[in-house]
């Protein structure tokens, strides 16, 4: 048995497998919800109903599926041109760092002004983030995957260690967290009396604005060019190592805006828990999408969907909340076994 690529995939081959692979993950959720002694069409009717049955769970979805589409498409991005981005967690803190250290009152500009240079900053912080571990692989070979995913626990600890020390609250009755930003630099809501923030919105901009360059411009092209075979663009004159640092300051940037659209729209302040692992989910997020940005959002949304009406369901039908989790392994793991079958056959010697 062995793998033979596949030079032209039809639009069945492409599609089909994915929604197989989706059809399996819930087959094998209803499998878990019935071991657990739940009707599984109550408790996928508890989700759904939990997600998006009620104005308030509606905009909760959005809410959480926010700092998602940041990182799904920040794995998308770096994923497309085969470099590894496994550290989007970190980027995403360096984006909220850099928001509450300018936030805060630092910044003596015009309030119009605050915002747009907050999410600059952010970006900024996270694209600088990841250009340590793009050059070290651009000029020493160095595996991106083991750097990335080092510096998120570096870096937490770096803010753990700040929390405790220079950025700890004087007000805050000894809990490690930041001050709180100045009203000038939070983002406003976009339904009064609810969560939602027009952090969303940049988030949907974003993708849009992603699909654009990756479609529209000579970047985008360099990017597949050199995802589909480093060597082939390197012949034909696209410079690897230049695009390869343009795309992870790219994916770290846009890891970043998760951490400052939390912080600036929804937190108000940095802790410790400001992520419960976003810039890892967004991994799944990406992977679902199959690394289109446009699909990046439905995929958030999916996901999101899943985690909060994953709550609603758990304190309706006494499931556990672990059960979401399993969903998006086991989606993850099925849908890039899917990825890896639209463009392999499997054939027999």
């Amino acid at each position: 048995m062995r793998l033979e690529p596949i030079k032209n995939p039809s639009l069945a081959r492409s599609f089909v497998p994915p929604l197989i692979a989706l059809t399996a993950t819930v087959v094998i959720a209803s499998l878990l919800a019935m071991v657990a002694g739940a009707n599984p069409f109550s408790v996928f009717g508890l989700i759904l109903k939990g997600a998006f049955g009620s104005k308030f769970s509606i905009l909760e979805t959005l809410n959480r599926a926010t700092p998602l589409i940041f990182t799904g498409l920040a794995a998308a991005v770096a994923f497309r041109a085969k470099f590894w981005n496994i550290g989007a967690e970190a980027q995403l803190y360096a984006g909220a760092l850099m928001t509450v250290v300018l936030g805060t009152g630092m910044l003596a500009w015009p309030s119009f002004a605050i915002l747009p240079v907050l999410a600059l900053m952010a970006i900024l912080a996270g694209a600088i983030m990841l250009l340590v571990p793009a050059l070290l692989k651009t000029r020493f070979g160095v595996d991106e995957v083991v750097t990335t995913l080092l510096f998120n626990f570096i870096f937490l600890l770096f803010i753990s260690m700040l929390l405790e020390g220079p950025l700890k609250d004087p007000m805050g009755m000894g809990w490690p967290k930041s001050a709180r930003l100045i009203p000038e630099a939070r983002l406003p809501r976009i339904v009064d009396g609810l969560r939602l923030h027009w952090g969303f919105a940049l988030a949907l901009l974003s993708a849009i604005g992603i699909w654009i360059i990756q479609t529209r411009s000579t970047l985008g092209y360099e990017m597949r060019a050199v995802g589909l075979n480093k060597q082939a663009a390197a012949f034909a004159g696209i410079p690897v190592n230049t695009v390869l640092v343009k795309t992870a300051l790219l994916s770290g940037g846009l890891a970043a805006l998760a951490g400052f659209s939390e912080v600036a729209g929804l937190k108000g302040s940095l802790t410790l828990d400001l992520s419960p692992g976003f810039g890892y989910t967004g991994i799944i997020v990406a992977m679902l999408a199959l690394l289109h940005p446009l699909g990046v959002i439905v995929a958030a949304l999916f996901v999101a969907g899943i985690f909060v009406g994953a709550d609603s369901m758990s304190r309706a039908a006494d499931v556990p909340t672990y059960l979401a989790d399993i969903m998006l392994a086991t989606a993850l793991l099925l849908m890039v076994l899917a990825i890896m079958l639209t463009r392999f056959r499997v054939v027999r010697d």
